[in-house]
């Protein structure tokens, strides 16, 4: 006896199609998201809230972003390349100059000049994080080098100590996990909300 397999219908292969396709967006649209932003804010809420540095109840920035400082007294980051205007937080990118690209020398330069100009008697050489920058534009590190370039004029700027400024940079130095991955680093913007919040000591 031949048995004939019926013709399947558009309700019977629909029907397992949108059942499966409404736990997938239960699972991937609701319960993930909320067990890993659980998860987040019981383990780690600093960092699962922007890494967000308060003072005086005031949100000021997050130590994930860097922002821009032109003034003696502050250390400098790494320079900016966003649109329209320096540490964009919404438009996160590089300048996509090439090395044969003029403006990329031409911005190198200029850095340089500026911080010739602010530290004239500094004659070492300038570590490459402070005249290139960094690929997303918004990196809020920089090298102990580049840090300690700027020692002297930040101590001079604010009537502070060399040995004062140097301290805090090392308290606010992070230093590779576990001693391997990654490179020291320097938050600019802690260091520098650090140093207002001290009083000149020459």
């Amino acid at each position: 006896m031949n048995i004939q397999e019926k013709p399947a219908t558009q309700g019977g292969i629909l029907r397992p199609a949108l059942v499966v396709f409404a736990i997938l967006s239960l699972v991937t649209g609701l319960a993930y998201p909320y067990a890993t932003t659980g998860v987040a804010q019981l383990l780690f809420p600093h960092e699962a809230n922007g890494s967000l540095i308060e003072q005086d109840g005031r949100v000021l920035g997050s130590s994930l972003i860097g922002q821009s400082f032109s003034s003696p007294r502050y250390f400098w980051g790494r320079l900016s390349a966003t649109a329209p205007m320096p540490y964009n937080a919404s438009a996160s990118g590089g300048s996509n100059l090439g090395p044969s690209n003029p403006a990329l020398a031409d911005a190198a330069k200029a850095r340089i000049q500026a911080l010739r100009a602010a530290d004239p008697g500094n004659i070492r050489p300038i570590p490459v994080d402070l005249v290139s920058a960094s690929g997303s534009g918004l990196d809020p590190d920089i090298s102990i080098a580049a840090a300690d370039y700027q020692i002297d004029r930040v101590a001079r700027a604010r009537n502070l100590s060399t040995l004062e400024v140097a301290k805090r940079v090392q308290a606010h130095t992070r230093r590779p996990w576990f001693g391997l991955l990654g490179e020291p680093v320097v938050n600019v913007l802690a260091l520098n909300l650090d140093l207002d919040g001290l009083k000149a000591t020459r």
